[in-house]
């Protein structure tokens, strides 16, 4: 009541402010007539239950009006639909909340992306330019005609806060919609989005993408995408660790897919280490918990190859801890691997830049290496390598000689069928192996662990004796005429393993 005694009332928060009152009154003052199309439907919908408009059975209900144009639903026009939709945005509709318009709207939405039959519904440039004003999306009749077939739909869905993309994609998920295609629209969507979006914004958005992506097909995800995903959360600093984590497993179950560039992301804020190693470690592990046992193996030795790579290029850090590089070169089990030769290097490098480590420490990285996985190369390397603890150089030379007299073995039984090489040759040669086997079986005595490191230098010596035998025998091998050898007929298996 104010000074006059006029009677005033006051509608707060009425649905679509003086438009919206217009509406209710132009439908009361015509007799409950009123034209009800797609664009206002909604909008009358809503004031018609605020305003609580239920019929008595004398007056026209405008409720049970609007309730009855949405019957029609499925035939309006794609335009009709994302302005309806839009409506519902903007009336701040919950989709938390029941609300029948807004699930009809929704579900007629995703029905006709779902349906294989339905490709881009603009025909005509000036349905097009009406949408545009209703709606304002972002591109042009031109560019949209141009889009792919699958993804025509990304800009005129863009307009859509984060809560109503949750129920739309949760309807398609039901509904089997395409996975990859729902992929290539989220990380669209978050590229759209963060253009103009405050930080919590982006938190929110970030966490219910990362959501929606858990609940995808994992063979739809992208690696690429997934890793620019990390660096965007990465910058954010509210995102909740939970959605951290699930980044984390949806990245580990592609890294198969990843190459080395992927993997060197910067440390976080006050760590010194060159790149993150934490990160692998998660990203490794989140690997092999998600690891089909189907075709397990192959995978396992891309990733494998990969954090060779990735050992060797952080190797030289000299922020590394022993007990993290050990966890790194320790990550994974010895079937993953063909050969040691890469992580052999990395262990190589670590070892000559961090010098001043125990000994406990040193055998623990060593711990990783197979012997039986190292070249003769390697295995050379590390006789001879007094970076490596005396114990673990001894073992790679007890290898290095256990190929090489499986090499001579071979020999021998190529000397048998070709003939090629001389008796005096074939004298030397058993000598040579004699000398080897003797020496060998010296080495060998159990017990004899502390006399063995004494011998080491001698060792050494001996390892470079074996090395220009070694390569007297393969020069032999090549003066064997062709002829010769294809004549050993089902004994030419023997070959690769010689030259190899």
């Amino acid at each position: 009541m104010d000074n006059s005694g006029n009677l005033k009332v006051v509608f707060h928060d009425f649905p679509g402010g003086a438009v919206g009152f217009e509406l209710i009154a132009r439908f009361c003052y015509n007799n409950g007539r009123t034209q009800i199309t797609p664009a206002s439907v909604v909008l009358l919908n809503c004031a018609a239950q605020f305003m609580e408009m239920e019929s008595d059975g004398h007056r026209p209900s405008l409720l049970n009006q609007t309730k009855k144009s949405l019957d029609g639903i499925s035939f309006w026009s794609w335009s009709e639909l994302l302005v309806a939709l839009k409506e519902c945005q903007d009336l701040l509709l919950s989709p938390s909340k029941p609300s029948l318009i807004l699930d009809k709207v929704l579900d007629c939405v995703v029905g006709r992306l779902v349906s294989p039959i339905v490709a881009s519904p603009y025909t005509s440039s000036s349905e097009n330019s009406s949408f545009q004003c209703s709606c304002d999306t972002r591109s042009s009749y031109s560019t949209r005609n141009n889009s792919s077939q699958v993804s025509w739909w990304f800009e005129d869905l863009l307009f859509l806060n984060i809560d109503l993309i949750d129920k739309v994609i949760k309807l398609m998920i039901c509904q089997h919609f395409d996975h990859a295609t729902i992929t290539k629209f989220l990380f669209c969507y978050q590229r759209s989005r963060f253009v103009t979006a405050t930080p919590t914004e982006k938190c929110r958005i970030m966490e219910v993408i990362i959501n929606l992506l858990s609940l995808l097909d994992r063979n739809s995800l992208s690696c690429k995408h997934l890793f620019d995903m990390f660096r965007v959360a990465s910058s954010l600093e509210n995102i909740s660790k939970h959605c951290k984590s699930v980044l984390d497993t949806l990245i580990g179950s592609q890294l198969d897919q990843a190459t080395i560039d992927f993997l060197l992301v910067p440390p976080p804020r006050k760590k010194h280490y060159m790149y993150d190693m934490n990160l692998v470690l998660r990203l490794v592990n989140a690997f092999q918990n998600e690891l089909n046992c189907c075709s397990s193996l192959v995978r396992l030795r891309k990733v494998a190859s990969l954090l060779d790579s990735y050992l060797v290029e952080v190797s030289a850090d000299s922020y590394l801890t022993p007990s993290k590089f050990a966890a790194l070169v320790l990550l994974l089990p010895d079937s993953a691997r063909e050969s040691h030769d890469r992580l052999f290097e990395a262990i190589d490098i670590y070892l000559q830049v961090h010098g001043g480590i125990c000994e406990a420490e040193k055998m623990r990285i060593c711990s990783a290496l197979n012997y039986a996985k190292l070249s003769t190369d390697a295995l050379r390397h590390l006789a001879r390598n007094s970076k490596f603890p005396s114990r673990i150089a001894i073992q790679g030379f007890i290898n290095q000689q256990s190929k090489l007299e499986n090499l001579f073995e071979g020999q021998k039984h190529i000397d048998t069928f070709s003939g090629s090489i001389s008796i005096e040759e074939s004298i030397k040669e058993n000598e040579n192996s004699d000398q080897v086997l003797v020496y060998a079986k010296r080495v060998n005595v159990p017990g004899k662990a502390e006399q063995l490191e004494v011998q080491l230098p001698g060792m050494q010596f001996r390892v470079t004796e074996l090395d220009k035998f070694s390569g007297t025998i393969h020069t032999q091998i090549g003066n064997i005429p062709r002829t010769r050898l294809s004549s050993l007929g089902n004994n030419a298996r023997f070959l690769p393993k010689l030259c190899s």
